[in-house]
């Protein structure tokens, strides 16, 4: 993506955070950029394709976070701590944008960004449990798999605005809770004292 298709996709997507799903139109958002209506049409075909786009452009975003962590060469808590930090400062790149139900809107968009998201967070996290395990910071008990199924669904929930209100709970908080309450729960004693000597003094 050039910097100038960056930039518009930037912008749609600042624009969009505020739209109901029938506002979506290209009309609609070239009004409000201040755009000719073939931009968008040129850029991206219809409106479906400007979804896809975003979509992309976010998960890009959380993959260039784990890009910046070589899992394998650190303490498995440290890499976990570490990625969870990028995330939770960065959090704004990475989270759906559009916030109508794209279930009714664009099924099949939807169905393929949630299945990459998944897959490539399940994968990651797997690996780093199972590495924690034979660091011996994680629990033995517990399964890889159930541990990124968990962590996935704990960082979609922050995102819900019925269970938290972004305007009287921040996003910052909320992370720093949930990462710490998952954490300690998948830990060993070693594990949970090393995490606490990481965090020491430490702001999310």
């Amino acid at each position: 993506m050039n910097e100038t298709r960056h930039q518009l996709v930037q912008d749609l997507r600042k624009v969009l955070s505020g739209y109901d799903s029938h506002e979506l139109t290209f009309q609609n958002l070239a009004n409000d950029l201040n755009l000719n209506i073939d931009v968008l049409i040129n850029a991206f075909g219809n409106e479906a394709g400007l979804v896809e786009e975003i979509l992309d452009y976010e998960q890009q975003n959380l993959e260039n976070i784990f890009a910046g962590y070589d899992f394998g060469g650190l303490n498995a808590i440290d890499g976990l701590l570490g990625v969870s930090r990028e995330i939770s400062k960065k959090f704004v790149n990475i989270v759906p944008s559009i916030t109508f139900d794209l279930r009714t809107l664009y099924p099949e968009v939807r169905q393929k960004f949630v299945e990459k998201r998944i897959s490539f967070v399940n994968s990651k996290i797997k690996f780093n449990f199972e590495l924690g395990m034979n660091q011996g910071m994680y629990r033995p008990d517990l399964s890889a798999e159930l541990v990124s199924r968990i962590y996935i669904s704990r960082l979609i929930d922050l995102h819900n605005p019925d269970f938290f209100p972004n305007e009287t709970i921040s996003f910052s908080v909320l992370f720093d809770v949930m990462f710490d309450t998952f954490i300690r729960g998948i830990c060993t004693d070693k594990g949970i004292k090393h995490y606490e000597r990481k965090i020491k003094g430490m702001k999310f």
